[in-house]
């Protein structure tokens, strides 16, 4: 589907309440396969290719999470579905708790996976990307041999089962995805717009108190390496209400480690909450009381979350 002149690639599939899935950063719609099929049978999924991902166009353009979530709209405008539960990994979080402020109207609930958004910490290997001569070296990097070498190095590293090596294997799909200089520069527009040398910039924190009529859930691997556990903790104090999933034995992808586990948090989340009803009039409430938790106090002093609280 052309949006705005540009090819937007997507999975539609399944019927019933739809379901948007969100990727992330670097990833495509294939970071969903092990579960897309499951959830196909109770719901409508619709995963696409976020612009300068996967089989979308790549063009100079608008990678701010913002422009994210105008993009989210504008897709599901054009399919006919007027609101969604949706569900975002890592960056993925991010843009769906975007599309839920921007457009709370269209959105009935949100799961957020490891999301990015719920404070500064985040792996140095992202914040490298937005150093400057990333490209150029980058480039090297992705010479055909080098990059079979090191993808394959990464892969063997994750099939080791080493716990802190988990998630080795999606970074090597990842790195391959860099062979494309198009693919390169905007995952680069994307991190620059997000990430400086200090961590994650854009953040939900100051707003999350706005979800309070809105069913949350937030699901983490105990193990993530790339964005830490205790974000979770983050989004229990901002959003009191939220449904706090950690899954032991997972890493930043909890969805492919436990596909069949992920499937069933989904799924009893929806068929145990009711969709979120936008009132304008409570929105202005909402908006003129403020947060009950300060964002700065609610990321100060992380008390460690425990994995054995997941749910069974």
């Amino acid at each position: 589907m052309v949006i705005h002149g540009h090819r937007r690639a997507f999975v539609r599939t399944g019927s019933g309440p739809a379901v948007l899935l969100l990727h992330g950063l670097g990833c495509d719609h294939t970071t969903w396969r092990p579960v897309i099929d499951s959830l196909a049978r109770t719901h409508t999924v619709i995963a696409p290719d976020l612009l300068g991902h996967g089989e979308s166009d790549k063009p100079r353009a608008d990678y701010s999470i913002g422009g994210y979530a105008n993009g989210m709209r504008d897709l599901l405008t054009l399919l006919g579905i007027d609101r969604v539960t949706v569900v975002g990994h890592s960056l993925g979080g991010g843009v769906a708790m975007q599309f839920a402020y921007q457009f709370p109207e269209r959105a009935e609930r949100l799961v957020l996976v490891a999301p990015g958004g719920f404070g500064p910490e985040v792996t140095p290997a992202i914040r490298v990307i937005t150093t400057p001569g990333f490209q150029q070296v980058m480039g090297v990097l992705a010479l055909p041999g080098l990059l079979r070498a090191t993808a394959g190095s990464l892969r063997l590293l994750a099939a080791t089962r080493v716990p802190q090596l988990r998630d080795l294997a999606e970074v090597a799909d990842i790195y391959e995805s860099f062979a494309d200089p198009r693919a390169r520069a905007a995952i680069r527009h994307v991190v620059r717009a997000v990430v400086d040398w200090k961590g994650q910039v854009i953040t939900m924190a100051d707003r999350a108190y706005l979800t309070e009529e809105m069913p949350m859930c937030v699901v983490w691997g105990a193990q993530d390496q790339v964005i830490p556990v205790q974000h979770a903790h983050h989004a229990g104090v901002l959003a009191p209400k939220a449904r706090v999933e950690v899954i032991p034995n997972a890493g930043h992808f909890p969805h492919k480690d436990h596909p069949e586990r992920f499937v069933r948090i989904v799924r009893d989340f929806v068929r145990s909450t009711e969709p979120a009803s936008y009132d304008r009039d409570r929105w202005r409430r909402l908006l003129a009381a403020g947060p009950a938790v300060p964002p700065d106090e609610a990321e100060a002093g992380d008390p460690p979350v425990d994995p054995v609280a997941a749910t069974g």
